[in-house]
């Protein structure tokens, strides 16, 4: 207790204050057999080299991850160029805060700009925000933004939206007036099902698709669209493979008011999940109720240009009661990384990317699709996730394929969508080579 500055008569009266007569009741609550009954086992004093050599013989121990992996489910693994990670460890963008003083953080200012940029040109939009914390987060103020448009209350959402993002979105609204309602699959093609869209009316604030949807599907968006705009309702589309912009037609060449996007793909490690980077585009017509903040191009007296936030409607700049959003960051770096990759990729590096990923995905289904009892879910085009129908309990099969072959071959989709035990999503990248596809082939065979 050397540490809490209070002395025991001091712990007795604030214990006696909650009606306890020790601090153990404190922990009563936790189950007896994993409490540690003994004192901890802490070594005598270790000089710095002798704790370095301590932690390279407990390092020692771990096994290495060599498992072949084909997940995805909205975290993907990409390819990084060396130049992302270089770059964003240099000291002037490790270390900057947020650009509050535009004459001290024009670098900053400017990378934000960029990635502004080049999140309109992917995603066919004509504003974009300087970024949100993830694509979970962004679709959740996607929603809130759509209420305050259209002031109407509910917001449909295709069941083929990645259902964790739509546990995040349930988090956000679960208070307030806005009332969240689902939209069914067609059981055949894996997309949003016709006879569900008759759910769109005058109260409906947004329609929420996800292309390529959490079956890897491509939904038909240009329909929805319309759809959606007949009954004055906007188009949110969400992109949890951001990837998938260098080969689909972008979300707004198809009609869409709202994208979000998560931006992971883009030179952003895995990292168990998180942190990664979320992107948000929209009409010029709806930016003041965008969420977040925006950065801009201005020019001094003498024309010299300059960058500074131009629109930034948070409530630690604005009125609460006239704030757009309570975010407090834009994930700058994980920005800055996305940003380095998509320039250092161009144009045609970024297509040429999400083709490895189609055309490897193609290979992958139609090998699977041979063998006896293992089928392709369904039917519509897919990018580079597809869905495989197993003659037995996914959980089973994958289980088997991690323990035994050393492949992580997907994930089921069970644990998301009652009546499909025997189906599990598969991802394919250009990090999978043709021998890791047959390797999984020859297993599941």
């Amino acid at each position: 207790m050397r540490y809490i500055p209070n002395s025991k008569e001091e712990q007795s009266e604030m214990l006696g204050a909650i009606g306890l007569a020790s601090a153990d009741e404190l922990f009563r609550s936790i189950p007896e057999d994993v409490l540690l009954a003994r004192k901890l086992e802490v070594t005598r004093p270790l000089a710095e080299n002798e704790v370095i050599t301590s932690m390279e013989t407990f390092a020692a121990k771990n096994e290495a991850a060599v498992k072949t992996s084909f997940l995805g489910g909205g975290v993907y693994s990409h390819f990084s160029p060396t130049v992302v990670d270089h770059l964003i460890q240099r000291s002037e963008f490790f270390t900057s805060y947020t650009p509050y003083q535009p004459e001290v953080t024009q670098g900053t200012l400017q990378y934000i700009f960029e990635f502004q940029t080049l999140v309109c040109q992917l995603t066919g939009m004509e504003v974009a925000n300087a970024s949100m914390y993830d694509g979970s987060t962004a679709m959740a103020e996607a929603f809130l933004m759509a209420h305050r448009v259209t002031r109407r209350d509910k917001v449909l959402v295709a069941e083929t939206v990645h259902p964790e993002y739509l546990e995040v979105a349930e988090t956000y609204t679960q208070h307030g007036e806005m009332q969240l309602e689902t939209i069914g699959f067609d059981h055949e093609t894996g997309c949003v099902a016709t006879e569900g869209l008759a759910k769109i009316d005058k109260d409906t604030a947004a329609l929420v698709i996800q292309s390529p949807n959490f079956f890897g599907c491509v939904e038909r968006l240009n329909d929805l669209a319309d759809m959606a705009h007949e009954a004055g309702a906007l188009l949110i589309v969400v992109v949890t493979e951001a990837v998938s912009f260098g080969m689909l037609k972008s979300p707004g060449e198809c009609g869409a008011d709202i994208v979000v996007a998560e931006g992971q793909s883009f030179g952003v490690p895995m990292s168990f999940g998180g942190p990664h980077v979320g992107m948000f585009a929209c009409r010029q017509k709806y930016v003041r109720q965008m969420p977040g903040r925006l950065a801009g191009v201005a020019y001094d007296k003498d024309g010299n240009r300059g960058f500074v936030l131009t629109l930034a409607t948070r409530e630690q700049h604005i009125r609460r009661d006239k704030a757009t959003s309570n975010i407090c960051t834009n994930q700058g770096l994980i920005a800055l990384a996305a940003t380095i990759y998509m320039e250092t990729m161009g144009r045609r590096g970024l297509q040429e990317v999400a083709y490895h990923n189609a055309q490897k995905a193609a290979y992958a289904a139609k090998r699977i699709a041979e063998l006896d009892g293992f089928s392709i879910a369904f039917s519509a085009p897919f990018f580079n996730e597809f869905v495989v129908t197993a003659p037995s309990p996914a959980k089973d099969i994958l289980r088997r394929l991690s323990s035994e072959k050393d492949i992580l071959g997907g994930i089921a989709l069970s644990g998301y969508y009652k009546g499909r035990e025997n189906d599990f999503l598969v991802c394919v990248t250009e990090t999978n080579t043709r021998e890791q596809i047959d390797k999984l082939v020859a297993a599941l065979g």
